[in-house]
């Protein structure tokens, strides 16, 4: 388990590269959040992924033929996500 201290660093790191982001990436935060304590959830609908930290929501899709990584603005979405919770400050 990772501490909340090496969670805000992934998310910096994620943040400040955005358009090489991987959901396997996005999904070990939220993993580690859970384990730490926050309220977490997440759903795959085969083309998305949806996720939930406390009262905030915030999708991911998933379907990107013929590469790995995941478009940028989902990644914004996540950064998004973790503004709002106070996990990260822009």
């Amino acid at each position: 388990m990772a501490d909340v201290e090496k969670i805000q660093e992934r998310i910096r790191e994620l943040a400040g590269r955005r358009k090489n982001v991987k959901l396997t990436e996005i999904q070990w935060v939220i993993s580690q959040l859970g384990q730490n304590g926050y309220d977490t959830a997440s759903r795959d609908n085969g083309h998305q992924m949806l996720f939930r930290v406390g009262p905030v929501r915030f999708g991911v899709c998933s379907h990107n033929p013929g590469s790995s990584q995941i478009k940028a603005c989902y990644v914004d979405g996540f950064v998004d996500a973790m503004i709002e919770i106070g996990l990260y400050e822009d």
